[in-house]
């Protein structure tokens, strides 16, 4: 409770200053009610009182009433991690859009609303107003101008030019203060006054019109609009660094607190939600290789705590090849995969897909690196099904975004009568085999691989009938992307049916005591309940300091792989592996009781993260506080320093303080730090690792 009480605090400490652009789409999916203007009914009650109703009014900027929605689009993004709260407390989401920027607050406050979800910008003039959440990112204010135009040096260079500037919004906060700090500049610097109906489309359009010379706009909406227009540019960033929040009425405190957990597992578990669609040759600019797949036994699970799969080993030898990071991106459902990799989500998909001519269509196949058949499952005790005609007057249970519903189409297209009945698209195929098994289903069709793996460690399902020839199956890239398309190739020449694969594969698939071993061994919390021993403690400690529990638990494994008798080289105990001295000064001990460790650790890392800046975004500051359970507060510091000097952005950990975390393992960077030589590989490593580990526990419970 105390973590969100501090959220409360920090968010009505700097609230929302409406940063810009709200423009809002009425291409609703279906169910979803977008009325045209926030008329309704008036609630000003909390949580309890919203679950009455059964609504939950979600307030944005109608700055148009289409757009093309695009992928890490700050309204986007806030709009959909809405209706997820919304639908996760058993509300229906209801966007509401207000046409001026400037009423949104009021409407929230009179009661026409719920929360405000606009890329708001964090303000002190605001927070006097409403109460704010946890930061959900953060943004500077910058001078756009037309490419190819000299940028400023500075505010003085603005004199005598006229400067674009939405009415009702924290730009115009920005440039009436921010201007008027430079002497005999304000005046001649002309403020050209915009509606705040406009989108940052529209304000962009009148600046290459020539209606104005710049235009005030958010660093983090720029970021996105770079990828489709190129005839604007940033040529000036102003101000400091603000954070950007949903805003809710202030007296609605257990509103804020299920808002801020829900973000604070959001923000921790996105993956990169920017769209990318280069080719390999951004992959390498970016260091990193998103690989599209799915959570199951043949591609990616966890095993005792360990990230493991026949696709994600695979995938991480092929990244490790190319130099770069694996970051495995996992898909709610087969047909989400193609999508997800043609909007740029990710880079490649590896999920044992088959080829077939409708997705060959819409994404290039690598060349085949392995062959299934397509085999009939059925209950153990069935009779044998010698041709296709036995299933007259069966049901087959399948996903329709499977290549298996096109066989059974096929199947159907030969006069056999049987009936095709769709299952839950994000059902696995061992999960619809379990469901043959016990009756629930008919019969269903499994890849031969996949059954083949089942069969090592269940009796009650058979394979009946072979159903055509081999097909082959491949790693998927995007048809323009034929730089990565040749690099995966020439991996698969190397890599298929070699010593590595042979391996991999016999593990997997064909070694029955190895794959009975792991299947014992695997994360299940549908079978087991549990994630470890030690959930519960994990549960109520995260709980009595307003951590997300299955974090605490992936910090658990790094640190002592769940071994309560842990003792570190250096002297740290116990679970969560706490010096004794540290123990001592939280007034803690005997650290290798479990409890007490469990205390410990968490309560460390609740001091560790008031360190660092509040106006960090809650994934931000959890990453900086891991680094500095790892390393020491003193060695993170030292390495937001470095970034900043080096140009990166000293506020982000992946691909920017880390980067200089590594420097300073060289003699020319950490003779300058005040806290000198630090392992930086074992912080940028524990980071890394214990995110990947909280996503997979993450998703796995939810």
């Amino acid at each position: 409770m105390r973590a969100f009480l501090w959220g409360l605090s920090l968010m009505c400490l700097s609230i929302a200053g409406c940063s810009q652009d709200g423009s809002e789409s009425d291409n609703s999916p279906a169910g979803e009610k977008v009325p045209d203007t926030p008329d309704g009914y008036v609630e000003t009650g909390d949580l309890d009182a919203l679950k009455s109703r059964g609504q939950f009014r979600i307030l944005v900027h109608r700055a148009a009433d289409e757009y093309l929605p695009r992928a890490g689009y700050p309204l986007d993004v806030e709009r959909e991690m809405a209706k997820r709260f919304a639908r996760e407390q058993g509300l229906e989401p209801v966007v509401i859009s207000v046409p001026e920027y400037g009423d949104l607050l009021a409407q929230l406050l009179a009661g026409r609303g719920d929360m405000v979800a606009a890329n708001l910008t964090v303000t002190p003039e605001r927070a006097e107003q409403v109460g704010f959440t946890l930061g959900i990112d953060q943004t500077r204010e910058v001078l756009v101008g037309r490419s190819g135009e000299p940028a400023p040096e500075g505010v003085a260079d603005l004199s005598g030019r006229r400067v674009g500037v939405m009415r009702d919004t924290s730009f115009w906060e920005l440039a009436e203060s921010y201007f008027a700090e430079v002497p005999d500049i304000d005046q001649d610097i002309e403020i050209v006054p915009l509606p705040s109906t406009m989108t940052s489309d529209e304000v962009l359009d009148g600046l290459v019109a020539g209606e104005y010379d710049f235009a005030l706009q958010d660093s983090n909406v720029m970021d996105v609009v770079r990828t489709y227009r190129d005839d604007v540019q940033v040529q000036l960033t102003l101000g400091e660094r603000r954070p950007l929040a949903w805003a809710i009425r202030p007296s609605n405190t257990a509103l804020l607190e299920q808002l801020n957990r829900f973000l604070t597992r959001e923000r921790l578990t996105r993956t990169d939600i920017r769209a990318h669609t280069d080719d390999l040759t951004g992959i390498k600019e970016r260091k990193v290789l998103r690989v599209i797949t799915r959570n199951n036994g043949a591609t990616y699970y966890l095993y005792r705590g360990e990230l493991v799969g026949f696709e994600y080993e695979l995938a991480k030898r092929f990244a490790d090849s190319l130099g770069v990071r694996l970051q495995m991106v996992v898909a709610d459902s087969d047909e989400a995969m193609i999508p997800m990799l043609n909007e740029g989500r990710g880079d490649m998909i590896a999920a044992f897909m088959t080829r077939t001519d409708e997705r060959a269509d819409r994404v290039a196949f690598s060349r085949p690196y392995h062959y299934a058949t397509e085999t009939l499952v059925g209950r153990a005790d069935e009779p044998a099904i010698d041709s296709l005609k036995q299933l007259a007057g069966r049901t087959l249970h399948l996903r329709r975004s499977s290549s298996y519903w096109s066989t059974a189409e096929s199947i159907r297209e030969r006069g056999v009568d049987v009936t095709l009945a769709p299952v839950s698209s994000t059902m696995e195929t061992e999960d619809i085999l379990a469901r043959v098994a016990d009756g629930t289903y008919d019969l269903t069709i499994a890849d031969s691989h996949i059954l083949q793996s089942e069969l090592t460690w269940r009796d009650d399902i058979q394979g009946l009938l072979p159903l055509g020839d081999p097909t082959n199956q491949g790693w998927a890239v995007r048809p323009e992307n034929p730089e990565l398309l040749a690099a995966v190739n020439a991996f698969w020449k190397k890599e298929y049916r070699g010593l590595h694969y042979n391996i991999l594969y016999k593990r997997y698939f064909e070694d029955d005591a190895r794959i009975r071993e792991q299947r014992a061994g695997r994360v299940d919390v549908s079978e087991t309940g549990a994630l470890s021993p030690w959930d519960e403690l994990a549960r109520s400690y995260a709980e009595q300091y307003g951590f997300d529990w299955r974090l605490i638990l992936a910090q658990m494994y790094q640190e002592s792989r769940f071994d309560p008798a842990a003792v570190s080289w250096v002297g740290a105990k116990g679970l969560m592996q706490v010096m004794p001295r540290t123990g001592n000064e939280l007034g803690l001990s005997p650290l290798d009781d479990p409890e007490v460790s469990v205390h410990a650790g968490v309560k460390y890392m609740d001091w560790l993260r008031y360190r660092f800046p509040e106006r960090l975004p809650v994934d931000e500051q959890m990453w900086f506080s891991l680094a500095a359970y790892n390393a020491g507060v003193g060695h993170v510091r030292d390495a937001r320093r470095l970034a900043d000097q080096q140009g990166w952005d000293p506020d982000q950990w992946f691909g920017h303080v880390e980067k200089a975390m590594l420097l300073l393992t060289q003699p020319r960077y950490y003779q300058k730090a005040r806290f000198g030589f630090v392992r930086g590989h074992e912080p940028v490593n524990y980071v890394r690792h214990i995110r990947d580990r909280y996503r997979a526990y993450a998703r796995l419970t939810e």
